[in-house]
Protein backbone atom coordinates (compact mmCIF):
# COMPACT_ATOMS: atom_id res chain seq x y z
CA UNK A 1 0.00 0.00 0.00
CA UNK A 2 1.41 3.43 -0.97
CA UNK A 3 1.91 6.23 1.49
CA UNK A 4 -0.98 8.29 0.12
CA UNK A 5 -3.39 5.44 0.84
CA UNK A 6 -2.57 5.17 4.57
CA UNK A 7 -5.17 7.76 5.69
CA UNK A 8 -7.89 5.92 3.77
CA UNK A 9 -6.70 2.61 5.18
CA UNK A 10 -6.79 4.00 8.72
CA UNK A 11 -10.35 5.27 8.20
CA UNK A 12 -11.32 1.84 6.89
CA UNK A 13 -9.94 0.12 10.00
CA UNK A 14 -11.22 2.63 12.55
CA UNK A 15 -14.83 1.42 13.13
CA UNK A 16 -14.03 -2.25 13.70
CA UNK A 17 -10.82 -1.55 15.60
CA UNK A 18 -12.63 0.84 17.96
CA UNK A 19 -15.21 -1.86 18.69
CA UNK A 20 -12.45 -4.35 19.55
CA UNK A 21 -10.72 -1.76 21.75
CA UNK A 22 -13.96 -1.00 23.63
CA UNK A 23 -14.53 -4.72 24.20
CA UNK A 24 -10.98 -5.04 25.54
CA UNK A 25 -11.41 -2.05 27.87
CA UNK A 26 -14.67 -3.51 29.19
CA UNK A 27 -12.97 -6.86 29.79
CA UNK A 28 -10.11 -5.18 31.65
CA UNK A 29 -12.58 -3.24 33.81
CA UNK A 30 -14.37 -6.46 34.82
CA UNK A 31 -11.02 -8.17 35.46
CA UNK A 32 -9.78 -5.39 37.73
CA UNK A 33 -13.01 -4.97 39.71
CA UNK A 34 -14.31 -8.54 39.89
CA UNK A 35 -11.21 -10.70 39.56
CA UNK A 36 -12.25 -12.45 36.34
CA UNK A 37 -9.55 -13.36 33.76
CA UNK A 38 -9.30 -10.45 31.32
CA UNK A 39 -8.60 -12.67 28.30
CA UNK A 40 -11.65 -14.81 28.98
CA UNK A 41 -13.85 -11.75 29.48
CA UNK A 42 -12.63 -10.21 26.20
CA UNK A 43 -13.41 -13.46 24.45
CA UNK A 44 -16.90 -13.81 25.90
CA UNK A 45 -17.79 -10.15 25.37
CA UNK A 46 -16.60 -10.42 21.79
CA UNK A 47 -18.72 -13.52 21.19
CA UNK A 48 -21.77 -11.73 22.62
CA UNK A 49 -21.25 -8.93 20.09
CA UNK A 50 -20.22 -11.10 17.17
CA UNK A 51 -23.07 -9.77 15.03
CA UNK A 52 -20.98 -6.61 14.67
CA UNK A 53 -18.36 -8.66 12.86
CA UNK A 54 -20.81 -9.11 9.99
CA UNK A 55 -21.10 -5.36 9.47
CA UNK A 56 -19.27 -4.36 6.30
CA UNK A 57 -17.86 -1.19 7.87
CA UNK A 58 -16.55 -3.01 10.95
CA UNK A 59 -15.14 -6.19 9.38
CA UNK A 60 -11.72 -4.81 8.20
CA UNK A 61 -10.84 -3.28 11.58
CA UNK A 62 -11.93 -6.36 13.52
CA UNK A 63 -9.88 -8.55 11.18
CA UNK A 64 -6.84 -6.31 11.70
CA UNK A 65 -7.33 -6.42 15.46
CA UNK A 66 -7.50 -10.21 15.53
CA UNK A 67 -4.46 -10.71 13.29
CA UNK A 68 -2.25 -7.63 13.03
CA UNK A 69 -2.35 -6.70 16.72
CA UNK A 70 -1.83 -10.35 17.59
CA UNK A 71 1.55 -10.35 15.87
CA UNK A 72 2.51 -7.04 17.46
CA UNK A 73 1.56 -8.30 20.92
CA UNK A 74 3.55 -11.51 20.57
CA UNK A 75 6.59 -9.65 19.25
CA UNK A 76 6.54 -7.24 22.21
CA UNK A 77 6.64 -10.19 24.62
CA UNK A 78 10.31 -10.56 23.70
CA UNK A 79 11.19 -7.50 25.78
CA UNK A 80 10.52 -9.52 28.94
CA UNK A 81 13.08 -12.20 28.07
CA UNK A 82 16.81 -11.92 28.79
CA UNK A 83 19.89 -14.07 29.26
CA UNK A 84 19.86 -13.13 32.95
CA UNK A 85 16.56 -14.97 33.39
CA UNK A 86 18.10 -18.12 31.97
CA UNK A 87 21.13 -17.87 34.23
CA UNK A 88 19.04 -17.37 37.36
CA UNK A 89 17.17 -20.64 36.92
CA UNK A 90 20.11 -22.92 36.24
CA UNK A 91 20.85 -25.42 33.49
CA UNK A 92 18.90 -28.35 34.98
CA UNK A 93 15.66 -26.39 35.24
CA UNK A 94 16.08 -24.95 31.74
CA UNK A 95 16.61 -28.42 30.28
CA UNK A 96 13.60 -29.73 32.17
CA UNK A 97 11.38 -26.93 30.82
CA UNK A 98 12.64 -27.51 27.29
CA UNK A 99 11.97 -31.24 27.52
CA UNK A 100 8.53 -30.67 29.06
CA UNK A 101 7.59 -28.37 26.18
CA UNK A 102 8.68 -30.84 23.51
CA UNK A 103 7.14 -33.87 25.21
CA UNK A 104 3.82 -32.13 25.81
CA UNK A 105 3.56 -31.22 22.13
CA UNK A 106 4.45 -34.76 21.03
CA UNK A 107 2.02 -36.19 23.59
CA UNK A 108 -0.72 -33.90 22.28
CA UNK A 109 -0.10 -35.06 18.70
CA UNK A 110 -0.18 -38.72 19.77
CA UNK A 111 -3.30 -38.28 21.89
CA UNK A 112 -4.98 -36.32 19.11
CA UNK A 113 -4.29 -39.15 16.68
CA UNK A 114 -5.73 -41.63 19.18
CA UNK A 115 -8.84 -39.47 19.49
CA UNK A 116 -8.98 -39.12 15.68
CA UNK A 117 -8.48 -35.38 15.72
CA UNK A 118 -6.54 -33.41 13.12
CA UNK A 119 -2.80 -32.84 13.62
CA UNK A 120 -3.08 -29.07 13.27
CA UNK A 121 -5.65 -28.90 16.04
CA UNK A 122 -3.54 -31.19 18.25
CA UNK A 123 -0.46 -29.01 17.71
CA UNK A 124 -2.48 -25.88 18.45
CA UNK A 125 -3.83 -27.15 21.78
CA UNK A 126 -0.58 -28.84 22.82
CA UNK A 127 1.48 -25.75 22.02
CA UNK A 128 -0.91 -23.57 24.02
CA UNK A 129 -0.67 -25.91 27.03
CA UNK A 130 3.08 -26.43 26.77
CA UNK A 131 4.21 -22.83 26.27
CA UNK A 132 2.09 -19.92 27.42
CA UNK A 133 -1.62 -20.41 26.87
CA UNK A 134 -3.50 -17.79 24.86
CA UNK A 135 -0.38 -16.06 23.46
CA UNK A 136 1.02 -19.37 22.20
CA UNK A 137 -2.31 -20.46 20.73
CA UNK A 138 -2.66 -17.24 18.77
CA UNK A 139 0.97 -17.27 17.60
CA UNK A 140 0.75 -20.89 16.44
CA UNK A 141 -2.56 -20.24 14.69
CA UNK A 142 -0.89 -17.37 12.84
CA UNK A 143 1.57 -19.72 11.09
CA UNK A 144 -0.82 -22.61 10.48
CA UNK A 145 -2.46 -22.94 7.05
CA UNK A 146 -5.89 -21.33 7.13
CA UNK A 147 -8.95 -23.58 6.85
CA UNK A 148 -12.66 -23.21 7.46
CA UNK A 149 -12.14 -24.56 10.99
CA UNK A 150 -9.21 -22.32 11.92
CA UNK A 151 -11.23 -19.67 13.78
CA UNK A 152 -13.34 -22.25 15.60
CA UNK A 153 -10.30 -24.26 16.69
CA UNK A 154 -8.50 -21.17 17.92
CA UNK A 155 -11.56 -19.98 19.82
CA UNK A 156 -12.01 -23.35 21.53
CA UNK A 157 -8.33 -23.49 22.46
CA UNK A 158 -8.33 -19.97 23.91
CA UNK A 159 -11.45 -20.66 25.96
CA UNK A 160 -10.17 -24.04 27.08
CA UNK A 161 -6.70 -23.04 28.24
CA UNK A 162 -8.06 -19.94 29.98
CA UNK A 163 -10.62 -21.93 31.94
CA UNK A 164 -8.17 -24.72 32.79
CA UNK A 165 -5.53 -22.20 33.85
CA UNK A 166 -8.02 -20.45 36.13
CA UNK A 167 -8.89 -23.79 37.74
CA UNK A 168 -5.17 -24.53 38.09
CA UNK A 169 -4.58 -21.19 39.83
CA UNK A 170 -7.04 -22.28 42.50
CA UNK A 171 -6.13 -25.96 42.84
CA UNK A 172 -2.40 -26.17 42.12
CA UNK A 173 -1.14 -24.32 45.23
CA UNK A 174 -3.04 -26.83 47.39
CA UNK A 175 -1.65 -29.71 45.32
CA UNK A 176 1.90 -28.38 45.69
CA UNK A 177 1.50 -28.09 49.46
CA UNK A 178 -0.14 -31.51 49.72
CA UNK A 179 2.68 -33.19 47.81
CA UNK A 180 5.26 -31.65 50.11
CA UNK A 181 7.02 -29.62 47.42
CA UNK A 182 9.53 -27.08 48.69
CA UNK A 183 8.84 -23.40 48.05
CA UNK A 184 11.32 -23.46 45.14
CA UNK A 185 9.81 -26.65 43.68
CA UNK A 186 6.31 -25.26 44.07
CA UNK A 187 7.39 -22.19 42.08
CA UNK A 188 8.72 -24.38 39.28
CA UNK A 189 5.51 -26.41 39.29
CA UNK A 190 3.20 -23.39 39.20
CA UNK A 191 5.25 -21.44 36.66
CA UNK A 192 5.75 -24.52 34.50
CA UNK A 193 2.07 -25.44 34.26
CA UNK A 194 -0.18 -22.35 34.65
CA UNK A 195 -0.51 -20.27 31.49
CA UNK A 196 -1.33 -16.62 32.23
CA UNK A 197 1.30 -14.52 34.02
CA UNK A 198 -1.27 -12.93 36.34
CA UNK A 199 -2.57 -16.36 37.35
CA UNK A 200 0.97 -17.61 37.93
CA UNK A 201 1.73 -14.62 40.15
CA UNK A 202 -1.51 -15.06 42.08
CA UNK A 203 -0.93 -18.77 42.66
CA UNK A 204 2.75 -18.40 43.50
CA UNK A 205 2.52 -15.56 46.00
CA UNK A 206 -0.40 -17.29 47.70
CA UNK A 207 2.21 -19.76 48.99
CA UNK A 208 5.18 -17.48 49.67
CA UNK A 209 7.25 -14.64 48.16
CA UNK A 210 9.99 -17.10 47.09
CA UNK A 211 7.45 -19.33 45.37
CA UNK A 212 5.90 -16.35 43.61
CA UNK A 213 9.23 -15.05 42.35
CA UNK A 214 10.34 -18.49 41.14
CA UNK A 215 6.98 -19.15 39.48
CA UNK A 216 7.09 -15.83 37.63
CA UNK A 217 10.64 -16.47 36.43
CA UNK A 218 9.78 -19.96 35.18
CA UNK A 219 6.70 -18.60 33.42
CA UNK A 220 8.78 -16.01 31.55
CA UNK A 221 11.19 -18.73 30.43
CA UNK A 222 8.22 -20.62 29.00
CA UNK A 223 7.24 -17.47 27.13
CA UNK A 224 10.77 -17.39 25.71
CA UNK A 225 10.21 -20.81 24.13
CA UNK A 226 7.47 -19.38 21.96
CA UNK A 227 9.81 -18.04 19.27
CA UNK A 228 11.76 -21.26 18.51
CA UNK A 229 8.62 -23.42 18.59
CA UNK A 230 6.72 -21.11 16.23
CA UNK A 231 9.73 -20.94 13.91
CA UNK A 232 9.99 -24.75 13.77
CA UNK A 233 6.26 -25.06 13.10
CA UNK A 234 6.41 -22.39 10.40
CA UNK A 235 9.13 -24.31 8.57
CA UNK A 236 7.32 -27.63 9.05
CA UNK A 237 4.03 -26.34 7.62
CA UNK A 238 5.80 -24.66 4.74
CA UNK A 239 7.62 -27.87 3.81
CA UNK A 240 4.39 -29.86 3.47
CA UNK A 241 4.02 -29.83 -0.28
CA UNK A 242 0.57 -31.41 -0.20
CA UNK A 243 -0.89 -28.20 1.19
CA UNK A 244 -1.66 -25.74 -1.56
CA UNK A 245 -1.50 -22.74 0.74
CA UNK A 246 1.90 -23.58 2.21
CA UNK A 247 3.58 -20.96 0.05
CA UNK A 248 1.73 -18.26 2.00
CA UNK A 249 3.46 -19.28 5.23
CA UNK A 250 6.68 -17.29 5.73
CA UNK A 251 9.84 -19.18 6.64
CA UNK A 252 10.59 -16.64 9.36
CA UNK A 253 7.44 -14.79 10.52
CA UNK A 254 8.00 -11.11 11.18
CA UNK A 255 6.60 -11.26 14.70
CA UNK A 256 9.09 -14.02 15.58
CA UNK A 257 11.93 -11.82 14.30
CA UNK A 258 10.59 -8.97 16.44
CA UNK A 259 10.34 -11.23 19.48
CA UNK A 260 13.93 -12.45 19.05
CA UNK A 261 15.26 -8.93 18.41
CA UNK A 262 13.68 -7.52 21.56
CA UNK A 263 14.91 -10.51 23.59
CA UNK A 264 18.44 -9.88 22.29
CA UNK A 265 18.25 -6.17 23.15
CA UNK A 266 16.96 -7.05 26.60
CA UNK A 267 19.81 -9.51 27.12
CA UNK A 268 22.32 -6.83 26.15
CA UNK A 269 20.86 -4.47 28.74
CA UNK A 270 19.64 -2.01 26.11
CA UNK A 271 16.05 -2.09 27.35
CA UNK A 272 15.56 -0.26 30.64
CA UNK A 273 13.21 -1.55 33.31
CA UNK A 274 10.84 1.34 32.61
CA UNK A 275 10.76 0.59 28.88
CA UNK A 276 10.34 -3.13 29.59
CA UNK A 277 7.26 -2.36 31.69
CA UNK A 278 5.84 -0.09 28.97
CA UNK A 279 6.38 -2.71 26.26
CA UNK A 280 4.88 -5.35 28.54
CA UNK A 281 1.70 -3.29 29.00
CA UNK A 282 1.52 -2.60 25.26
CA UNK A 283 1.89 -6.31 24.56
CA UNK A 284 -0.85 -7.22 26.98
CA UNK A 285 -3.26 -4.66 25.53
CA UNK A 286 -2.46 -5.70 21.96
CA UNK A 287 -3.20 -9.34 22.82
CA UNK A 288 -6.35 -8.36 24.72
CA UNK A 289 -7.67 -6.39 21.73
CA UNK A 290 -6.68 -9.24 19.43
CA UNK A 291 -8.61 -11.82 21.44
CA UNK A 292 -11.59 -9.45 21.50
CA UNK A 293 -11.34 -9.33 17.72
CA UNK A 294 -11.27 -13.11 17.53
CA UNK A 295 -14.42 -13.25 19.66
CA UNK A 296 -16.15 -10.70 17.45
CA UNK A 297 -15.50 -12.93 14.44
CA UNK A 298 -16.68 -16.19 16.00
CA UNK A 299 -20.09 -17.76 16.56
CA UNK A 300 -20.52 -19.57 19.87
CA UNK A 301 -22.66 -22.30 18.33
CA UNK A 302 -19.76 -23.19 16.02
CA UNK A 303 -17.36 -23.43 18.97
CA UNK A 304 -19.72 -25.71 20.87
CA UNK A 305 -19.77 -28.11 17.94
CA UNK A 306 -16.26 -29.37 18.72
CA UNK A 307 -17.62 -32.13 20.96
CA UNK A 308 -16.11 -34.19 23.78
CA UNK A 309 -12.93 -35.40 22.09
CA UNK A 310 -11.25 -31.97 21.85
CA UNK A 311 -12.10 -31.36 25.51
CA UNK A 312 -10.50 -34.71 26.40
CA UNK A 313 -7.43 -33.74 24.36
CA UNK A 314 -6.97 -30.41 26.12
CA UNK A 315 -7.51 -31.89 29.58
CA UNK A 316 -5.17 -34.78 28.80
CA UNK A 317 -2.39 -32.43 27.67
CA UNK A 318 -2.82 -30.31 30.80
CA UNK A 319 -2.65 -33.34 33.09
CA UNK A 320 0.40 -34.70 31.26
CA UNK A 321 2.30 -31.43 31.70
CA UNK A 322 1.36 -31.19 35.39
CA UNK A 323 2.40 -34.76 36.17
CA UNK A 324 5.66 -34.38 34.24
CA UNK A 325 6.67 -31.19 36.07
CA UNK A 326 5.89 -32.68 39.48
CA UNK A 327 7.82 -35.87 38.67
CA UNK A 328 10.80 -33.87 37.42
CA UNK A 329 10.87 -31.73 40.57
CA UNK A 330 10.79 -34.83 42.77
CA UNK A 331 13.16 -37.07 40.82
CA UNK A 332 15.73 -34.40 39.87
CA UNK A 333 15.58 -32.58 43.20
CA UNK A 334 15.18 -29.20 41.50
Amino acid sequence: MTRRNWPDYARQLAPGLMIAILVAISAQFVAEHYGAPAMLMALLFGIALNFLGDEESAAPGIAFGSRGLLRIGVALLGARISAALLADLGLATLLMLTVSTALTIFFGIALGRLLKLGPRFSVLTAGAVAICGVSAAMAIAAVQPVSERSERNLMFTVMGVTLLSTIAMILYPAIATGLGLSEHQAGIFLGGTIHDVAQVVGAGFSISPETGETATLVKLIRVGMLAPVVLILSIAYRNKRDQGDSASIPILPGFVVGFAALAALSSLGLITEWLRDVLGHLSRWALLIAIAGVGLRTRLDEVLQVGARPIALLVGETLFLGVFIIAACKLLGL
